[in-house]
């Protein structure tokens, strides 16, 4: 009768261990699912405000991205393999030599030139050559273009002459190009369907004349006479529509100096002697070219061109004269210096 009562109680106590075990089981599990939902709750407020914070970020892009700010030059493609039968490399990778420092003590006599440029002398040739290479067209307006296009060189506005506004590619597009001028779009049977606005086909060749200003510079410390260009301008005609010439402008006005680095990488092209090509920069420090001279520091208390000196306006061989008398009072100080 013992036996039967223990063995009754073992079982009792075995049914309700299995059935503490459930109930923790249960418990559990209800803990599980509540974490779960309570993750999936917070997720969804986390997420909600940073897509919102997003969108307004974008929006915001979108209203402030610049607007397309390139010139109207042509883009010359680059060749798949050398186009050449030595090792040129090093030649296009050149830099310029720095300038000798001059002390403003040491300069006794110095004055400012302008220049003019006319490349269809035959010594100025090589301003427009219009051959392709892989850095660009060869012409010297297309260097300028391309530099300005690249970012490489600041762009001055030619209200004067002394650097002091700069300009934006969109303004330098519009100096070249003119305004755009409205075009009417027609479907195939004729009904006007709109209006596109365009700007003129450039032509390169019109821009042939460039102008420079220089300061020319006699250091007692060297003995010598230097050059030092400050900076170069396009210069273009102005033509009405009716065919009327009113004159001539400058387009803008480049700072020599800065423009150096670009130069140095252009070979100048010489048609006698194709093995002893020198770059921009070397053409302009050697002073190979011809440029007129149409105004300078030298006697002039009225800071006026050449061109509006009083009875120089209507003779142009006059002006031509002068600007040789220029040159000619600037050797004579020099050689006045020496004794034999």
């Amino acid at each position: 009768m013992k036996k039967g009562l223990l063995k009754y109680l073992l079982l009792l106590a075995l049914f309700g261990g299995f059935a503490d075990v459930a109930v923790a089981q249960k418990k559990k599990a209800g803990t599980r699912k509540s974490t779960k939902r309570t993750t999936k709750t917070k997720t969804k407020a986390s997420i909600q405000p940073t897509t919102a914070s997003v969108d307004t970020a974008a929006a915001v892009a979108a209203v402030e991205a610049p607007a397309n700010d390139s010139l109207p030059i042509k883009q010359v493609k680059k060749s798949l393999r050398r186009d050449a039968a030595v090792d040129d490399a090093v030649l296009k990778d050149k830099t310029p030599l720095e300038y000798e420092n001059l002390r403003a003590d040491d300069a006794v006599y110095r004055h400012k030139i302008w220049r003019e440029i006319d490349s269809r002398e035959k010594i100025n040739l090589p301003f427009a050559y219009s051959a392709d290479e892989d850095n660009g067209n060869q012409r010297f307006i297309s260097i300028i273009l391309q530099a300005i296009q690249d970012s490489a060189v600041t762009v001055f506005n030619a209200i004067d002459d002394r650097f002091t506004t700069p300009m934006t590619k969109a303004e330098v597009g519009q100096v070249i190009g003119g305004d755009s001028v409205p075009v009417p779009e027609y479907d195939s049977i004729g009904n006007l369907i709109g209006t596109t606005y365009k700007r003129n086909e450039i032509n390169l060749d019109s821009f042939y004349r460039f102008r420079i200003k220089e300061e020319v510079i006699f250091d007692k410390e060297s003995s010598r006479l230097f050059w030092r260009i400050l900076g170069i301008a396009p210069v273009k005609s102005i033509i009405t529509p009716a065919g009327l010439y009113l004159g001539e402008s400058e387009l803008f006005w480049i700072y020599y100096p800065d423009m150096r680095p670009v130069l140095s990488k252009y070979e100048v092209y010489n048609g006698k002697n194709f093995g002893a090509r020198m770059s921009w920069d070397d053409l302009f420090e050697s002073r190979m070219f011809s440029g007129r001279i149409i105004k300078s520091t030298i006697d002039n208390p009225y800071d006026l061109q050449i061109k509006n000196y009083p009875g120089l306006s209507e003779n142009g061989i006059l002006r031509l004269l002068e600007g040789e008398n220029i040159k000619e009072k600037i050797f004579n100080y020099e050689q006045d210096l020496w004794s034999y």
